[in-house]
């Protein structure tokens, strides 16, 4: 059982240091894919406190593409210059 909510598990370890959503999901025992509801939800309450979520954005292994620009937090297919799909996920933290 849990003493904390997840989202109060996720800003804590992300106060801490840098991790990806590979890395919150094996400390937090749930799916990646439920990590990027919970870290859209932790980015807009973070506003209130003063805080702010900061996103080492991902980028393509084969052509260094960085998408710098992208809004939603859930990893790309594919990069949109070489279409590969090999993409190093991108690393989070609040400070």
């Amino acid at each position: 059982m849990r003493n904390k909510t997840i989202r109060k598990e996720l800003i804590s370890l992300l106060e801490e240091k840098e991790m990806t959503a590979r890395d919150l999901s094996k400390a937090l025992k749930i799916q990646e894919k439920e990590v990027y509801d919970h870290l859209e939800h932790v980015r807009r309450s973070l506003k209130a406190q003063k805080k702010k979520l900061n996103i080492d954005p991902y980028y393509c292994l084969v052509c260094d593409f960085v998408f710098k620009d992208r809004r939603r937090l859930s990893r790309p297919g594919r990069c949109p210059k070489c279409r590969q799909g090999h993409i190093e996920p991108a690393a989070y933290r609040i400070f």
